[in-house]
């Protein structure tokens, strides 16, 4: 009799990045999904890619919540209206920590995460950080999530919980072929920081996942409103 497949818990907020952890997730466990709003300004748009995200792979057990304290504190272009988005100019992730870093934000979702894992009986999560070929936020780098891992040992019931984070070292081409691998419904997926109707092709986020396709070989399924030249 095959040994049944360990819980998890992915966070999936309808980016390309972590719909690639999901279907990596739901390949090797019993997976969760996780979708956390925060009042960003595409909330609505990643909230639509998450539900036809889950329904495209199979995921049943799905949580959608809201974090309130993101956007109060503010601090951030993706939160504050009064901070534009700002286009990808030059080596994205060389000038310092950029105004799209949402302040702390992973450990707000990493704690819903393990809550929510407590309960399922999970003991897996999955995140898509990214360290390479990213914007820079500290809460992306190896060493935060051996640290965070060290807080669910020693602050849940049984300790046994374990983050996952199995893109964190790959540059954004190779998570492309990965993703083309796995089959994973790109053409579902939202990266854009902006807009929600077409995504602009200028923010970071959209420069960053153009260039991976690029790199890749690969055309990306989404529409665009700006084809941004510096990625190639």
């Amino acid at each position: 009799m095959p040994q049944e497949k360990p819980r998890s818990v992915v966070l999936l907020s309808g980016g390309m990045d972590s719909c690639v952890c999901a279907a990596l997730a739901v390949r090797e466990t019993r997976a969760a999904a996780l979708h956390i709003s925060y009042g960003q300004r595409t909330e609505q748009r990643e909230r639509r890619a998450f539900d036809q995200i889950c329904d495209r792979l199979d995921i049943r057990d799905r949580l959608a919540i809201r974090n309130e304290v993101l956007k109060a504190v503010g601090g951030s272009a993706l939160t504050d209206q009064g901070i534009a988005v700002p286009p990808a100019e030059g080596e994205i992730g060389a000038g310092g920590v950029p105004v799209t870093y949402v302040p702390f934000r992973n450990a707000h979702f990493l704690s819903a995460a393990v809550s929510w894992a407590e309960v399922l009986g999970a003991t897996r999560i999955y995140i898509g950080a990214v360290e390479q070929d990213s914007s820079g936020y500290p809460d992306c780098r190896p060493a935060y999530y051996r640290a965070f891992n060290e807080v669910i040992r020693t602050g849940t019931r049984d300790g046994k919980i374990a983050i996952l984070t199995p893109l964190i070292t790959l540059r954004k081409a190779e998570i492309v072929r990965l993703g083309l691998e796995l089959g994973v419904p790109f053409d579902l997926t939202w990266s854009c920081y902006s807009r929600e109707d077409k995504a602009c092709g200028t923010c970071e986020s959209c420069a960053l996942r153009l260039r991976a396709f690029h790199a890749a070989g690969a055309e990306d399924p989404i529409a665009y409103a700006e084809q941004a030249e510096h990625h190639r």
